[in-house]
């Protein structure tokens, strides 16, 4: 479901439209320096040539804000200089023991490193990627209700009663990027290190799912169901979206017919998807002197 631009609230669910959520650099970042603009490497499968360009001319007559809209997930991993800071808002009156806390953290790291890794080609940043391993940080969770949480390490922030416009709960609104989007996290009570730039959005009884520059939101059944699973696809569907891939309800590239992208074709990340995911890139890397 496509969530971002000027389109983010006008597009999304009844549901989504109520979300208000949300650089700089993160503990475990790894650090890199700014390059001299490089040369593209463009080098797609022959038969994805004509695909991609239809796609890219698609985002950009649809999109007209394209470089005028900063929060991408692009922006915050480079913002981030090479990581991701995540909270996970349970909407939910299911309890949470530490081991369905840890799962969750684990799962939620490799499903997001599947399109991080998309874009290394034999221990190498594609076109310039500057990043090999984009560690993500859960840093904080928000419950209506603290004995949700069966646990009482202090691992992570905790979040109570803290809700947005629907009712829902939210991690600190000073510690989000959503709403921060200059890296100011002076408010922030743990400061820059305990900012979040996204939000795993868990409501029970949610179908489908929703994403954009704040986060993903699925269903907390589905996402706690699917923790075994190799692919959580409606998660790496909405992580696209963060990251700018659009939707393809009405239309399909040439010759493509199965894609994670086009939801409900793919169960995961196709060569399609990558190198869609790789031509925004390309389109966006400018905007770091790269």
């Amino acid at each position: 479901m496509r969530k971002h631009l000027a389109r983010l609230f006008t597009v999304l669910s009844v549901f989504a439209a109520l979300v208000m959520l949300g650089g700089t650099m993160s503990p475990g970042a790894e650090a890199a320096e700014p390059r001299a603009q490089a040369a593209d490497v463009w080098n797609p499968p022959a038969n994805l040539v004509q695909p991609l360009d239809e796609v890219w001319r698609h985002v950009e007559s649809t999109y007209p804000d394209l470089n005028g809209f900063r929060n991408y997930g692009w922006d915050q991993v480079m913002a981030n200089r090479g990581s991701i800071n995540y909270c996970v808002r349970w909407e939910s009156d299911a309890p949470v023991s530490t081991a369905l806390r840890d799962s969750i953290h684990a799962a939620l790291k490799k499903q997001f490193g599947k399109w991080m890794s998309a874009m290394v080609d034999n221990g190498t940043g594609h076109n310039a990627w500057p990043y090999t391993n984009v560690p993500v940080n859960i840093v904080g969770w928000a419950v209506k209700n603290r004995s949700t949480l069966q646990w009482t390490d202090n691992s992570v922030d905790i979040y109570t009663g803290i809700l947005d416009g629907g009712g829902s709960p939210q991690c600190l609104p000073d510690c989000g990027r959503f709403f921060h989007q200059d890296g100011n996290y002076s408010r922030c009570p743990g400061g820059v290190a305990r900012h979040y730039d996204q939000s795993l959005w868990l409501t029970k009884g949610f179908q489908g799912g929703a994403g954009g520059d704040w986060g993903q939101r699925v269903g907390q059944e589905y996402f706690t169901g699917a923790l075994g699973q190799e692919n959580i696809h409606i998660y790496l569907h909405e992580v696209g979206h963060t990251f700018g891939l659009d939707d393809f309800y009405d239309w399909s590239p040439t010759g493509q017919c199965c894609f994670l992208m086009k939801a409900g074709s793919a169960a995961q990340i196709t060569d399609f998807d990558k190198w869609m995911f790789r031509d925004f890139w390309r389109h966006m890397k400018h905007r770091y002197g790269l």
